[in-house]
C-alpha cells in the first residue's frame, strides 16, 4: 500500500483526535493539546492517507525554529492500527527529518517508552542512540522514557560541513 504525507491544517484535526487515544492509550494527549501542537508556529506537522481510499493512516510531527534550529524535537509519531507494519512510521520518521534538517537542526531528539521495542527499533533502525533513561515519566502507568538523539541525514542548510 501507498500513502500520501500531506501538511495537517486544522480540517485534519478531527481524524487526529479520533485516533489518538485508540492508538496511544492512557499517554493520548488532550483534544486541546493537539490543537495547540498543529497550530504552534515551530511545529511541522504531516498526515498520511491511503492512496486506494485517502483512510486516514496517521499524522507525525517535529518541533524546530524554521530556518534557525540547532536541535528539533520529534513530537510524535501515531500511524493507525491497520497501516502498521507497513513501513509508513519509517517513512513519516524520514519526512520529519528532513524537514528538522531544512530547518537547520544538527540533533533531533525524541523520547519513547521504553517498552514499545517496535518503536527503539525503528529509530535505532534510523540512527538514534539512547542518550538518557526518564524514570516513571509516562504517567498513569509508571512506563520509563528513552531519551533518543541522531543527527539529521544530510548536512543542514547553510553548514560549512
Amino acid at each position: 500500500m501507498t500513502y500520501t504525507l500531506s501538511l495537517a491544517v486544522l480540517e485534519d484535526l478531527p481524524d487526529m483526535i479520533e485516533n489518538e487515544a485508540t492508538i496511544f492509550g492512557s499517554d493520548a494527549w488532550s483534544p486541546e493539546l493537539m490543537v495547540e501542537e498543529v497550530s504552534h508556529p515551530l511545529n511541522y506537522y504531516l498526515v498520511a492517507r491511503a492512496d486506494e481510499d485517502q483512510a486516514f493512516a496517521g499524522y507525525a510531527g517535529v518541533r524546530a525554529a524554521p530556518h534557525t534550529a540547532d536541535s528539533g524535537d520529534i513530537q510524535t509519531i501515531a500511524v493507525v492500527e491497520g497501516h502498521r507494519g507497513r513501513g509508513l512510521g519509517r517513512t513519516l520518521l524520514r519526512a520529519l527529518l528532513d524537514q528538522a534538517r531544512l530547518r537547520g537542526a544538527r540533533d533531533v531528539f525524541l523520547e519513547v517508552r521504553a517498552d514499545n521495542t517496535a518503536a527503539i527499533a525503528l529509530y535505532e533502525s534510523e540512527g538514534f542512540v539512547t542518550l538518557d533513561r526518564r524514570v516513571g515519566y509516562y504517567q498513569p502507568d509508571g512506563v520509563d522514557a528513552l531519551v533518543m538523539r541522531t543527527a539529521p541525514r544530510g548536512k543542514p542548510v547553510g553548514s560549512d560541513e
